[in-house]
């Protein structure tokens, strides 16, 4: 039966909202940067077409989860069929009722779109790959997926801790680059003997254990709970991106540009790509804030729309940055730390873009945690029986085994930077190119197996040839050779 009953269900511009906050998060604070280091013209070519990639493999979940609903639909259908041969006495009428509504795809011809096809059930990616790839399959993707999952759980809660530990502690001298040292450096500056010293660390763990005390408890929910923070803090998203183009937009206009960019620099491009790969991962979520969505008719349309909004958006912000700017910091946020700080106004800019990442990463961690947790469940329950088992293990223990390693991970480790570029590059990599890919080709030679050429997938991806496949694969193995050149630079 499908996973969202009405009253759950939202408008299409609400899950474009959704979807443009799981995309745009701190992966965009890190382009300006990249861009600037690539060049311009070569940064401005990279991003159009890594823009292109992911939008063509997010039209390969789509169709896949859509096939995955049409063998649902068929497998019920030949239960049917079953019942009814060993009760052919039997006039059941919602029997019957059921038994056409089921049968009428087959009669569909080109032109017809089957009702087999739908995105009505949310079937997540792990519940695909347990449909669609073999043993071996499964156990690639699902290892694939969780080191993603639980890496991106991980990010979100230690840049959420450090940078609330960064607002509210006073500023690291500039001589301490030692982690040792920077951990037990006080947070707040104070003479007094009889006061507790805070250190920074301590104050760390205290935002880290809040941020999660606030944002786990939506992992025992459905990702429909999250509506109005969802919106809210798209407003806050807004906002942030708003004015910090308009800072840098405000700098070229009265000094005009300190950042002069080159047009190519291939040097910089391994670390272009993976930035851009980060920026706009969104796949691994896709199933849970699609088939809520009313009315998907022109999906496709909706997907491209907003693809191109985010991309734009993307320019902008990098060209702003790459041209206003002479040095660029990998985290964007820091380069509109106000010099005057008599600037009541300069002053409340500095402490939001400071607290922009807290912004964006509350939103898209319950996102996050909840599709960890129902692939969890794919992988160890069977989900066409879920609710058949006991409640504790339903409802309590999955979401407790998705947040709690994330949580003592960054708990003890708060510099994940290794976690960091395995999680982003070639993790990422598998989870955006790879996964979708091998999905979809599979997906359609099973179907076609199963129903045959004459029923039509209406959300079938526009680039179905099999040469669009084969070429994501060729990009794929590329974009493995340019994250290890960048990872063998960066220790160089």
């Amino acid at each position: 039966m499908p996973s969202t009953e009405s009253g759950d269900q939202y408008s299409v511009w609400v899950g474009l909202v959704y979807i443009f906050n799981l995309i745009v998060g701190t992966g965009a604070l890190t382009l300006p940067a990249a861009f600037a280091k690539a060049g311009w013209g070569l940064s401005t070519v990279s991003l159009v077409f890594l823009a292109f990639m992911s939008f063509m493999n997010a039209t390969y979940v789509i169709e896949t989860m859509a096939c995955a609903n049409a063998v649902y639909k068929w497998k019920r259908l030949q239960t049917i069929k079953r019942e009814s041969i060993q009760d052919h006495d039997s006039d059941d009428e919602a029997t019957q009722h059921a038994y056409g509504d089921l049968e009428e795809p087959l009669v569909c011809g080109d032109s017809i779109p089957s009702r087999y096809y739908s995105l009505d059930r949310r079937v997540e990616l792990g519940e695909m790959a347990n449909l669609f790839f073999n043993k071996t399959g499964r156990i690639l993707f699902f290892c694939t997926l969780c080191v993603y999952l639980y890496g991106d759980l991980s990010i979100y809660a230690a840049a959420v801790a450090k940078s609330i530990m960064d607002v509210i502690c006073a500023t690291v001298p500039s001589n301490s680059s030692d982690p040792a040292d920077w951990q037990q450096l006080p947070c707040f500056n104070t003479t007094a003997a009889s006061v507790h010293v805070y250190t920074r660390i301590e104050v760390y763990r205290v935002a880290l254990l809040t941020f999660v005390g606030i944002m786990g408890p939506f992992v025992f929910f459905n990702v429909q709970k999250t509506k109005y923070l969802q919106l809210f803090t798209s407003g806050m998203r807004w906002l942030a991106f708003a004015i910090m183009i308009s800072m840098a937009l405000r700098l070229l206009c009265v000094r005009g540009p300190a950042g002069h960019p080159g047009a190519f620099s291939f040097s910089g491009l391994p670390q272009l790509f993976g930035a851009c790969v980060y920026s706009f991962m969104c796949h691994h979520s896709l199933p849970g804030l699609v088939s809520p969505i009313r009315g998907k008719n022109h999906l496709g349309l909706h997907f491209a729309l907003d693809y191109c909004l985010i991309t734009a958006f993307y320019l902008l912000l990098a060209f702003s940055g790459a041209f206003a700017f002479a040095h660029l910091n990998d985290l964007y946020t820091l380069n509109f730390v106000p010099t005057d700080n008599e600037n009541i106004f300069l002053e409340i800019v500095e402490y939001f873009l400071a607290l922009f990442p807290v912004f964006t990463l509350s939103t898209s961690f319950p996102i996050i945690a909840i599709t960890l947790r129902n692939n969890l469940q794919s992988l160890f329950l069977d989900t066409s029986r879920l609710e058949s088992y006991n409640f504790l293990l339903r409802k309590l223990l999955f979401p407790i085994i998705t947040v709690i390693p994330p949580l003592l991970l960054t708990y003890f480790l708060e510099d994940i930077s290794v976690l960091i570029e395995f999680t982003g590059s070639y993790a990422g990599t598998g989870i955006q190119y790879l996964i979708p890919t091998f999905l979809v080709m599979t997906a359609r030679r099973h179907c076609f197996n199963l129903l045959g050429l004459g029923v039509v997938n209406k959300y079938k991806s526009p680039f179905s040839n099999v040469a669009w496949a084969l070429f994501v694969l060729l990009w794929s193995f590329v974009c493995l050779v340019l994250v290890s050149v960048n990872m063998f630079e960066k220790k160089s």
